[in-house]
């Protein structure tokens, strides 16, 4: 079996094993897929921007637990718009799922230190199923921004998941989660994994691969990035709170370096938490 954890280097490329792991396990984790210098500037992108922290809302896990999210459905021309566009995130994202893929959103989802909620088990095909999306050609890329590991609420995920196909999914406190009961029947067969992350590490994942973490119950934040593409032949068939098909303008990796704009956010299209069904959420 083709091994699932991989180191980025420039110019960095997609191999078969990759491929393979990704159709096999579900998911390819890059270890350093961003440099220092990259993460931070993105890291202080994130941290500074009045609009991306002014238009975070908060999600409760049902435990007493809030977490923050900021989600906006354009890439934009700021420095996290580069990441979101790149090559190696975007056309990486591309070769996975086997032709062209558009930004069909992209967050930041913060996990502060001691009150960070919990996220419950889910596909995020689970969410997406609901927008008129007709298959599950779709993906996310996970970037850590601070250090992920199992006492600040890191990713977990059921490897090889992704081939169980859609798990019904309802409302738990303000998220959609998956059918319990059949994610602990699925727990008895696959291989759990917790995915600790350095900081500027990057994972990919299928829409399908189940997945969740727990609370933040210790004194580091976790924030991490995620950047969510789909291929461009499976554009919804109804409108709604996310985009439809529109070309995506993949920029070479050095853009993300090269840029200077930290702070202009025009044309990201922050996203209403009130127009998202999926979910309850408040401005907090």
């Amino acid at each position: 079996m083709a091994r699932s954890e991989f180191n980025y280097s420039a110019p960095f490329t997609v191999t078969e094993e990759m491929k393979e792991s990704f159709d096999e396990k579900g998911y390819v984790l890059i270890r350093g897929l961003l440099e220092k210098d990259e993460l931070h500037k993105i890291k202080s992108a994130l941290e500074e921007s009045e609009e991306i922290q002014g238009n975070s809302f908060i999600t409760d896990d049902n435990e007493g637990r809030k977490s923050r999210v900021t989600i906006w459905c354009q890439p934009g021309n700021d420095v996290t718009g580069m990441l979101s566009r790149s090559q190696r995130v975007a056309g990486t994202s591309a070769e996975l799922l086997g032709g062209e893929v558009y930004h069909y959103h992209s967050k930041l989802m913060m996990k502060e230190a001691r009150t960070g909620g919990r996220f419950v088990w889910h596909q995020d095909y689970g969410y997406w199923y609901k927008n008129g999306i007709l298959y599950p050609d779709m993906m996310s890329v996970f970037v850590a921004i601070d250090k992920c590991e199992k006492a600040n609420g890191c990713l977990q995920i059921l490897e090889g998941s992704h081939k169980c196909g859609r798990i019904e999914h309802g409302r738990v406190g303000g998220q959609t989660g998956a059918d319990i009961d059949r994610v602990e029947q699925l727990k008895t067969r696959l291989p759990l994994k917790y995915v600790e992350l350095n900081p500027g590490d990057g994972i990919f994942f299928h829409c399908n691969v189940l997945h969740t973490s727990c609370a933040n119950v210790s004194d580091n934040r976790r924030w991490v990035f995620i950047a969510c593409y789909n291929k461009a032949s499976n554009d919804p068939v109804i409108e709604h709170h996310f985009p439809r098909y529109n070309k995506l303008d993949i920029v070479n990796d050095n853009a993300i370096r090269e840029c200077t704009n930290f702070s202009d956010m025009d044309g990201k299209a922050f996203m209403d938490p009130a127009a998202n069904k999926t979910i309850q959420a408040s401005r907090g």
